[in-house]
């Protein structure tokens, strides 16, 4: 009886996370598609500005939107870029070491941690439930010349489904894939004060589960976009800048592409606000507007942002994102 209630417990909770995941990583995603975590957003900089980011240099972020935005980087960082919704608690760990030879190079691992469920039979409490979803990645970008920057990150993707305590009989689940994203940037402001980018990102062999039957494709995307820095604020607001972005997400096959759009007033390059919008045809996190707020102090550079609407605000629980980042 115990291991049938068990199990029943787990059935209950695989299909909890992959449902309210799939809801929140974004509206209209083929239901055929597995790792759908992948779309959910990291850092409060992109998620501020209305996740319109693939042509802006994010620091340390942008090795999980397009890896070419660190090919400029100058300095080493160090960054943890936590998110709390309904579905989970997320935690990005990135490090940024850029070489004057080499190119950059980061590293980092994102983990979704969604909660724990016990394990219990007619005495009590046994055990524990631990689904996790676990990203590890490594990226190299290089500037290509004076106006052009590439890059790549190879991702290991994880779902895990663990136990501790009391877990004889219970099944657990591992799948593991593997994937890439490439992407480049390109600074066209000898002609007119913008930069446009572009990346695909999580390319790469099915999530495999139990077996090959049961196996789906990862969530490939492709966002192309372009920002632009308003010319002559200075003449309406003295040491404020103001950069606006737009961008284009699709599937491979550009189904109902979703359109975002952002924008970033800065004062004197030490405080941000930032605003956006998402525009998706469906539910969910994926759609709405964000507000965004940050401040640099030299080394130290603190970001916060909220999505306004979709699953997790319609819950009382409004996505929240907080980015800390060290610039050595």
């Amino acid at each position: 009886m115990r291991r049938l209630r068990c199990s029943g417990h787990l059935i209950t909770l695989f299909l909890s996370v992959v449902l309210v995941t799939s809801r929140v990583a974004g509206a209209q995603q083929p239901a055929t598609e597995g790792a759908l975590f992948l779309l959910l957003p990291i850092g409060a900089r992109a998620v501020g500005a209305g996740q319109a980011v693939v042509a802006d240099q994010p620091g340390s972020e942008a090795m999980w939107w397009n890896p070419a935005a660190i090919a400029r980087s100058d300095r080493p960082e160090a960054a943890i870029h936590h998110s709390q919704t309904i579905v989970a608690t997320g935690d990005a760990l990135t490090i940024v070491l850029p070489s004057s030879l080499l190119g950059v190079l980061a590293i980092g691992a994102n983990i979704f941690n969604f909660g724990k469920q016990d394990i219990r039979d007619t005495v009590g409490t046994i055990g524990l439930l631990l689904p996790r979803n676990v990203v590890y990645a490594a990226a190299y970008a290089t500037p290509v010349g004076r106006r052009m920057s590439a890059g790549i990150t190879y991702k290991i993707v994880q779902f895990r489904l663990d136990c501790s305590g009391g877990c004889s009989g219970i099944p657990t689940v591992s799948a593991s894939s593997s994937a890439i994203d490439a992407g480049m940037q390109a600074d066209l402001t000898g002609i007119v004060p913008v930069h446009v980018g572009a990346a695909i990102r999580n390319a790469g062999p099915k999530l495999q589960v139990n077996d090959r039957d049961q196996s789906d494709p990862l969530p490939t995307r492709v966002q192309l976009g372009a920002t632009y820095d308003v010319p002559h604020m200075e003449t309406v607001a003295k040491d404020v800048s103001l950069r606006v972005a737009g961008d284009m997400l699709a599937n491979l096959q550009f189904d109902s592409p979703s359109v975002r759009f952002g924008a970033t007033a800065a004062y004197k390059d030490r405080a941000y606000l930032r605003a956006g919008y998402i525009s998706a045809r469906g539910e969910g996190d994926g759609d709405g507007p964000s507000i965004g707020f940050g401040i640099s102090t030299g080394n130290l550079v603190v970001d916060i942002a909220r999505i306004m609407r979709g699953l997790s605000a319609d819950s009382g629980q409004p996505p929240t994102y907080f980015s800390l980042r060290y610039l050595f």
